[in-house]
């Protein structure tokens, strides 16, 4: 069975962590699987990306001249869009590596929309966002107007039916019927998203959770992960990280500060500090309110680890996520999250039993879920163990890569049966 995996990148984002850990998952299973990216930074063996120098810095400026081709303002835009309007050649990939079946993950920057008519064998796209089956955007927020055919886009600032939105719906329409596609979302939500989108209504939804090498990310002593990072041993450790978050309002920092700042005026708050990390810049514009270390971007996995490890409780208040990889990481090093009931974290955070779910957006309830965190050693043991028995039961990769295998078999088996 030969698989073609194809994401932006290789190393930026949960999307690419997904489909770098399932690669080797499923070639662990005895598939021959590989990753092509459009940026390729890191040095796996298994992964291909543009060897010319003009495809490399083509794959860099993409974004840009798209938007700029396709008329988007940024300054206008209330949140992230993409037109997928640019010519590619995936298609040629696909004829010089032949795959049997193709695996689609984050490709909203990287494919042509009309580009996926073009191949000739069987295709699964995994749900990282709303992209695929929106008029352009990734995160609608409150709007449902991808259930009929978009327009009026709220994420462009825009009134008018026959907007972009509206085109970009027609041209998915028109391009992605017929295909033998088969959807995987990583949570009940998003797969609930894609059934009620009138793109994916007819199309075949499987739900399949992003998988996570337990280990790797795996409990380690929470005294000697802090000396390692020089954190101090004798406070309650509040964690906090994601990629963008001083410029990506869905991170929800905002709404952390919030919180963070109704901590600060209770009793406790002597004993509470906050480690960041996910940011470039040593310090990000915001005041937290309690003494924080700043650990910046995390490239490494271990590194990455022994934050999770050191920390009591980890924050994820992001305001719409698929299911959340920071979340998943965390819980798999035994460390509990707090996190807004919203998408795809339920399937992960069981409310009070490893983690806690707060009233959406309310920083109030986020800051009482915080707290309640960090009530007492034994209560937090309690959490620790359930928080890392809960990603061993349905999330590690072993598991996600037997699932997805079985269903390509089960999608190679029907075109031989045809």
């Amino acid at each position: 069975m030969k698989i073609l995996y194809l994401n932006g990148a290789d190393i930026e984002g949960g999307a690419a962590k997904a489909a770098i850990r399932l690669l080797h998952g499923v070639q662990a299973k005895g598939a021959d699987a590989r990753l092509y990216v459009q940026r390729k930074k890191g040095n796996d063996s298994l992964v291909d990306g543009p060897s010319s120098l003009l495809g490399r810095v083509s794959g860099r400026l993409r974004p840009a001249i798209e938007q700029f081709v396709s008329g988007i303002n940024p300054g206008k835009m209330s949140g992230p869009f993409c037109s997928a309007y640019l010519p590619d050649g995936l298609a040629a990939q696909a004829s010089h590596v032949t795959p049997d079946l193709i695996h689609l993950h984050w490709v909203a920057r990287m494919m042509r929309l009309e580009t996926m008519a073009r191949f000739s064998v069987p295709l699964v796209w995994t749900m990282h966002d709303s992209w695929a089956f929106t008029g352009g955007c990734y995160l609608p927020g409150g709007c449902v107007r991808y259930r009929e055919s978009c327009g009026a886009c709220p994420m462009l600032n825009s009134s008018r039916e026959d907007d972009l939105s509206h085109r970009i719906w027609l041209r998915k329409k028109q391009a992605w019927s017929g295909l033998n596609l088969t959807i995987v979302a990583p949570s009940r939500w998003m797969a609930d998203c894609a059934k009620s989108s009138s793109l994916f209504r007819d199309v075949p939804v499987e739900v399949i959770p992003n998988g996570i090498d337990t280990s790797r990310f795996t409990p380690i002593d929470k005294r000697k992960a802090r000396e390692a990072l020089s954190l101090p041993p004798d406070r309650k450790l509040i964690l906090f990280g994601a990629k963008g978050l001083a410029n990506d309002r869905n991170k929800g920092c905002h709404l952390l500060v919030e919180a963070l700042r109704l901590l600060a005026s209770s009793p406790e708050q002597t004993q509470m500090e906050l480690v960041i990390f996910g940011s470039a810049a040593s310090n990000p514009a915001s005041d937290f309110s309690l003494k924080t270390h700043f650990q910046g971007w995390q490239q490494d996995e271990v590194r990455l680890a022994l934050l999770y490890a050191a920390a009591d409780v980890f924050v994820f208040p992001s305001i719409q996520e698929s299911l959340g990889y920071t979340a998943m990481e965390a819980m798999a090093c035994g460390t509990p999250c707090v996190a807004f009931n919203q998408g795809g974290v339920p399937d992960l955070i069981d409310h009070l039993k490893n983690g806690y779910l707060a009233v959406p957006f309310e920083a109030a309830d986020l800051a009482r879920g915080i707290a309640w965190a960090l009530n007492g050693k034994d209560h937090r043991q309690l959490l620790s163990a359930h928080a890392r028995g809960k990603i061993e039961q349905g999330f590690t990769l072993e598991k996600v890569a037997e699932q997805h295998m079985e269903l390509y078999k089960s999608l190679l088996s029907n075109i031989i049966a045809i």
